[in-house]
């Protein structure tokens, strides 16, 4: 039988599956996707960060109106705290872009981003689109609503308030506002890829907090609001809207914004800004949400409405016969964008009512360029309807259809009898490697670069390999596609799904992000090397900074087996007087350079990610002294400060919180609390007598930044000490000296204005405000036109020894290799020690 020719267009056509698990839905499900085809409205939904986004709404027009509904995040969060893990910027980036897919999945939502990078809090819109290089990002946000077409666009949070909240927030609304009047206007350009496109209403996603309070929001003129109870309930999935909300809220792990469910009533409200208030409070209010909105598309409706009302659920397949009609009109529909819209979706719905089971698996998680991989396919109809598959062929982003597997006849796929077969990708020379697009290129402060544009909205890189299954069901031709993917068997998990991956075939790290060197002595660095192809050979070098040396020049080596590593050392040896650079490690072979790091991010609750970045490592000759040696720490939401720590002399050990009280805490020459352990660990009520006995009894304790909401001790010291909102997010803000008693600015360091110079993203964050005499403030500084912040350092003497609480961000400062920060930390850890020893 002839083989259907795979137009290449189609694979523009098919959504991607971003979970790599199968989605096999259910019967009422199945169900809930036939209405989803018979409505024809889109909204979106803008706002600044991932967990910004309100998915009570989202899943409100999703799962109860139908609607075809999106999350535009002007930024991947990159500039948070991350809860979870040590990842911070890029790779927290990846992890919260991850996140909040894993979120529209609950809700049903689509994901999309702006180049927009998040660096961090920001006092003024003023100051956020002018790092952010408001035209670029405005060309961005009209390009996805162009791209996206909503009917409705819901803004977050209130344009015409700045200054009153995160500069990224009201920036978001201000962008959204100024493109709704630009995305129907032909002379602006926009990346040159879509047509314009005007949407119908603008609102804002208002509530009483943005009134002061709930009485004034009760007192409140609301004719310009239209209201919508989210307490609706889906006998389907068994949940309540605001249940679907908090488990799509609770996806966001690194932020710490696990939701409970609700149930019952609850109103939210949008306020109408532009176009024409709807009448009803139906806010698809003139505007089609039928299939009459699209030329030919009557009869469309026609088919549909009885398939709905006729549905089987003990029986999908029966609906087979009359969706197949469907799908031959909407694919001869001359209307483009809903035809691309419509025409996966009622395909999904075909496949899922035959119980259709399509999967392309590799033998391996990972390929170089120019190899063959095998491929293992499978094909199951687990229903009665005509199935025959004609042809699978392997596909990559390269455009070329490979390693095709058409049968001699076609295959009949009997009721629950399972098709099996093997075939052979090649991943060509040309292939792109597997890897978040936007890190690809050197970034600015506030903007990732993209070389494509036709990128740009999209939450993560399609995934460049896959199979195309053509079939015929009940005589209609059609393709239906699936990513390849990887899985594995975990004695724990069960059945473990992970993406397939095209590589290069050998990166290097250098595991130390930072190195410190205190003194002239040089001092060993590993390299690690790790391969994609078995039998790999080839040299090592570093490239760095001339006034250092590396021993030796290069290093030859050879790993045997694919997926393998081999790790070689460097002797590095820094110059005599204080220095910093970059060192980079360069693998040759075969005449060819390989210069990125291969960094993997893996947690439970999103997909495995793979990330490629040049590989670097930064040099510091830093003349610090430092008193004392034995340092205890206890983690809190997770940072490298102990890695740091020990890049200058000191030796940490990790305390764990459930052997404190039996541990012998004198011995220690400081203890630091990791970054917001009061925020997150219910044991700390429980342990902190012992750690202020501590100090108490002699010994320092170093508590670093809380916040004030959801503390799980009643206080943070010993002392009165009030945490507060305050920042100073100006990373250049000038420091000021106010106190020497304690000797933290000149003992054992010396610490000047220069120390502050090359921080990173911010001062400090959440500083108290108020506190008792006995504590007395070392540093002043504030933002621009702000007044003076004193919070940032506090000591105060507490028995014999010394209570430190500091809002710093060292957790930023010293995995960046801040001279200055480490100078501080250093004379924070050494106060009320008489000894020098290292």
């Amino acid at each position: 039988m002839k083989k259907i020719v795979i137009l290449l267009v189609f694979l523009l056509f098919v959504f991607p599956i971003n979970a790599q698990k199968p989605n096999k839905p259910n019967s009422a499900e199945i169900y809930e996707s036939i209405k989803k085809l018979n409505f024809l409205g889109t909204v979106l939904y803008v706002a600044a960060h991932p967990d910004d986004e309100n998915t009570r709404l989202i899943s409100y027009f999703s799962n109860h109106v139908k609607a075809r509904t999106g999350y535009l995040s002007i930024t991947r969060g990159d500039g948070g705290q991350n809860l979870i893990g040590p990842e911070l910027q890029e790779l927290l980036g990846v992890i919260r872009t991850q996140e909040l897919l894993a979120a529209r999945r609950t809700d049903g939502g689509e994901q999309f981003f702006t180049r927009a990078k998040d660096f961090g809090y920001s006092k003024h819109p003023d100051e956020t689109l002018n790092i952010w290089n408001k035209d670029e990002v405005l060309k961005d946000v009209v390009s996805i609503i162009r791209k996206f077409r909503p009917d409705i666009i819901i803004n977050r949070f209130n344009h015409r308030t700045p200054g009153t909240t995160h500069g990224h927030h009201t920036s978001s609304a201000m962008l959204s506002f100024e493109a709704f009047g630009l995305v129907g206007d032909s002379n602006f350009k926009s990346h040159d890829l879509y047509e314009p496109w005007q949407p119908k209403n603008l609102f804002f996603n208002t509530s009483w907090w943005f009134y002061g309070s709930r009485e004034k929001f009760e007192k409140a003129d609301k004719s310009n609001l239209l209201s919508f109870d989210m307490g609706v309930y889906y006998p389907s999935s068994g949940l309540s809207n605001s249940e679907i909300a908090s488990l799509s809220r609770s996806q966001h792990q690194s932020q710490g914004f696990g939701s409970t469910g609700s149930r019952g009533s609850e109103i939210e409200y949008i306020e109408f800004l532009k176009g024409k208030m709807p009448k009803n409070g139906n806010i698809f209010d003139g505007i089609d949400t039928s299939w009459n909105r699209v030329k030919g598309g009557k009869i469309i409706a026609d088919i549909l409405n009885q398939v709905e009302l006729n549905y089987d659920f003990k029986n999908p397949a029966k609906s087979i016969p009359e969706l197949l009609k469907a799908y031959k009109l909407i694919d001869g529909l001359a209307d483009g964008h809903w035809k691309s819209l419509k025409l996966p979706e009622i395909k999904n719905i075909i496949a899922a009512c035959a119980g259709l089971y399509l999967e392309a698996v590799a033998e391996t998680p990972l390929s170089a360029l120019n190899e063959k991989v095998k491929i293992d396919i499978e094909a199951i109809n687990r229903s009665d309807a005509s199935i025959e598959l004609l042809a699978v062929d392997l596909v990559t982003s390269n455009k070329t259809t490979l390693g095709v597997q058409e049968f001699a006849k076609s295959i009949n796929l009997i009721n629950n009898e399972s098709f099996k077969s093997s075939e052979e990708l090649y991943i060509s020379q040309k292939e792109k490697f597997t890897a978040p697009y936007w890190l690809t290129g050197v970034s600015s402060l506030g903007m990732y670069k993209v070389e494509d544009k036709k990128q740009i909205g999209n939450p993560e890189t399609l995934k460049n390999a896959s199979a195309v299954f053509s079939l015929i069901i009940d005589g209609q031709a059609i393709n239906i596609q699936k990513n390849i993917v990887y899985k594995y068997n975990d004695p724990v998990k069960g059945e473990v799904y992970q993406p397939f991956e095209i590589l290069p075939e050998v990166t290097a790290k250098i595991s130390n992000k930072v190195n410190i060197f205190a003194d002239n002595s040089p001092k060993e660095i590993p390299v690690i090397i790790k391969s994609t192809k078995d039998n790999l050979s080839g040299t090592v070098n570093l490239c760095y900074p001339t006034d250092w040396k590396v021993s030796p020049e290069k290093i030859d080596f050879t790993i045997p087996n694919k997926g393998g590593e081999k790790t070689v050392v460097f002797t590095i040896t820094p110059p005599n007087t204080q220095s910093e650079g970059l060192m980079s490690p360069m693998v040759t072979i075969d005449g060819e350079i390989f210069t990125k790091e291969l960094i993997n991010v893996n947690y439970d609750h999103i997909p495995k990610q793979t990330i490629l970045m040049p590989s670097e490592a930064k040099l510091v000759r830093l003349d610090i002294k430092k008193k004392g040696n034995l340092i205890g720490y206890i983690q809190g939401a997770g940072d490298q400060v102990p890695i740091s720590l020990t890049q200058i002399g000191y030796k940490v050990e990790e305390l764990n919180e459930d052997n404190i009280a039996t541990t012998n805490l004198q011995k220690y020459d400081a203890i630091v609390l990791g970054i917001r352990l009061y925020n997150i660990s219910n044991q700390a009520k429980f342990y902190q007598d012992e750690l202020h006995n501590y100090v108490e009894n002699g010994g320092t304790l170093i508590v670093q930044y809380n916040t004030s909401r959801g503390l799980k001790v009643d206080k943070v010291a010993p002392y009165e000490l009030k945490l507060s909102r305050d920042r100073v997010v100006e990373e250049d803000a000038v420091v000021g000296f106010l106190s020497e008693k304690y000797g933290l600015l000149s003992t054992p360091n010396l610490i000047e204005s220069k120390d502050f110079d090359g921080w990173i993203q911010e001062r400090g964050l959440y500083f108290p405000n108020k506190w008792s005499k006995e504590f007395t403030p070392i540093l002043a500084m504030n933002d621009k036109g702000e007044s003076s912040k004193k919070g940032s350092l506090l000591v105060a003497k507490y028995g014999k020894g010394h209570f430190i609480y500091t809002g710093i961000s060292f957790f930023r400062e010293l995995p960046a290799g801040v001279p200055g920060a480490y100078k501080l930390f250093a004379n924070m850890l050494s106060v009320g020690k008489r000894d020098n020893s290292k």
